[in-house]
């Protein structure tokens, strides 16, 4: 590209240069880059005094005359005008500006800030959406819809089982996540929402779990079933973006401000990732209604759960989100269940005041092991029934409340951890209780399900994280009036503090793992392994 350099104190000269370059761009159709030699007569702003650190330079800029001061005296020169016109031409230009100004004020409008407008009093919706919930007639439509193929594609030889699998959704199969998650996007998009997923490689998915595109298997031509489900239907989109999680994330969160009537969701590749995007998060996504009245529905996917894959593969630093919390500005979620994860997507769009979508940034730590775990699955039944819930309480039908001793609460993954220890102890005195929306923070929901057990019961937080990171400290907090209420006291169990998120051995990773179950279950004391490094002599 053409570069043309100029000096910024010359104006006519700036103006000609501009001139040529735009007309070289309309005339070839390519970039050109203009090069303005100029230098910044304050500091940081007019207070600021930019002499502290490089006292020789703003000598020179001080004693240098203005751009106008000099075009000035050129003008002067050249005879083209007296200093008296310019005098007055100043003034008028000046007074322009303050009558301007002053008739503003005298009509200026105050307006409201409303993202979009409401809707009738008799269409406002209770706390519980219902909405979120599907037909069967519906569902069918979807699998119909993202099972069918154009007749020339050659679907991949190992994806025809998976596209085959879909198919028996009526007849028992198990919904897992990725399908569960299809079965929302594809409803949504019927239902005429319009769904856009942006994130590093989701299209098929991180853990190769989602494919929403196909390839096919002799041409490579990429086709997207879930936008050639019937004609009609609203837009779908899915892009694999650049690892830039900042960029990427600035963007989603721009259109979900555009569009908000669109789901818009970014996914990190594991959630690790999103400290990339710790700007966008502090400054934008958890305060812009705040700050600016400004309103916003985009949804963070967030992997997140502890198998052993390390420090940079594990959390998603749950902690840093629920510190963000204030105001009703987030809703933080630890979705267990494929349903749960369908209800929770639908929601975003169909809940809130006015049935128009929540309109707040939802944050939802999704899993990577549970995505293939036989026991994290629901029913196409739970899809057409029910919504979201934000506390689950113990549902093995063979409990007896009263007869309950200990009562473990969690999130997330740690859940099927516990489920697995409990079953192979065969205990029958220990509820589990599951936390499924840390923020808003559901305390009458928590105190129904905790007034179930006895007051005598052990109360007890498990977690997979570090105790000073996760949910720990957060719950604690919010817990504490329906702990002071009953005379109650809340016992810890997960690993110890830590400054690294995980242990990076797969070894060390199950020990720690058993040890926090056995800590849950049984009240043992966490075992503290000392690490210290061990210098070795160079050969």
């Amino acid at each position: 590209a053409p570069i043309f350099h100029v000096n910024g104190d010359d104006p006519e000269a700036c103006i000609r240069v501009a001139q040529l370059a735009f007309d070289f761009r309309q005339t070839f159709k390519k970039d050109v880059v203009i090069d303005m030699i100029c230098y910044r007569r304050h500091g940081h702003n007019e207070g600021d005094d930019p002499s502290y650190t490089q006292p020789i330079l703003y000598r020179k800029i001080k004693q240098q005359p203005s751009v106008m001061t000099q075009y000035r005296g050129k003008l002067v020169r050249d005879g083209v005008v007296t200093a008296a016109d310019l005098d007055a031409i100043q003034k008028r230009i000046q007074q322009t500006l303050s009558d301007a100004y002053d008739a503003a004020q005298q009509k200026a409008e105050r307006f409201e800030v409303s993202d979009l407008s409401g809707v009738g009093e008799e269409s406002i919706a209770a706390p519980f959406c219902t909405h979120t919930a599907a037909t069967r007639e519906l569902l069918e439509r979807v699998v119909k819809g993202i099972t069918t193929f154009p007749g020339d594609f050659a679907v991949h030889p190992k994806l025809k089982a998976f596209v085959d699998k879909r198919k028996q959704l009526f007849e028992g199969i198990p919904v897992d996540w990725a399908f569960g998650e299809a079965l929302a996007f594809g409803s949504l998009a019927l239902e005429g929402t319009p769904v856009r997923l942006s994130g590093q490689d989701s299209g098929r998915g991180t853990f190769s779990q989602r494919h929403l595109e196909f390839c096919d298997y002799e041409n490579g031509r990429l086709y997207i079933p879930m936008r050639h489900m019937e004609p009609g239907q609203a837009r779908f989109e899915v892009v694999d973006s650049s690892l830039s999680e900042y960029a990427v994330m600035g963007f989603e969160f721009g259109y979900s401000i555009g569009d908000p009537l669109t789901l818009v969701m970014w996914e990190a590749q594991f959630g690790d990732f999103v400290n990339g995007a710790q700007i966008m998060i502090d400054q934008f996504i958890s305060s812009s209604e705040s700050k600016w009245g400004q309103p916003s529905g985009l949804v963070l996917l967030l992997p997140h759960g502890y198998e052993g894959q390390g420090p940079e593969h594990s959390s998603a630093r749950i902690e840093r989100f629920l510190q963000l919390c204030a105001e009703g500005n987030l809703q933080v979620c630890n979705a267990s269940s494929p349903a749960q994860y369908f209800h929770l997507l639908r929601r975003q769009m169909y809940g809130g005041h006015d049935k128009r979508g929540m309109r707040k940034p939802l944050i939802i730590f999704t899993p990577k092991s549970l995505l293939r775990h036989p026991r994290a699955v629901s029913r196409w039944q739970d899809l057409t029934t029910g919504g979201f819930r934000e506390v689950i309480g113990d549902e093995n039908p063979v409990l007896r409340p009263d007869h309950v001793s200990k009562v473990l609460m969690c999130s997330g993954k740690v859940y099927y951890d516990l489920l697995q220890a409990r079953e192979d102890r065969g205990l029958d005195n220990v509820a589990l209780v599951r936390l499924e929306q840390m923020y808003p923070f559901p305390l009458e929901e928590m105190r129904d399900v905790l007034a179930r057990y006895p007051v005598s019961a052990e109360l007890v937080w498990v977690q997979e994280e570090p105790k000073n990171m996760g949910p720990w400290r957060f719950v604690r907090e919010w817990l504490e009036p329906v702990l002071a209420e009953q005379r109650r006291t809340l016992r810890y169990a997960g690993r110890p503090e830590s400054a690294s998120p995980s242990a990076g051995s797969l070894k060390r990773h199950n020990e720690e793992q058993a040890d926090l179950v056995e800590q849950a279950l049984t009240g043992a004391a966490p075992q503290r392994v000392r690490r210290r490094a061990v210098p070795r002599r160079r050969k």
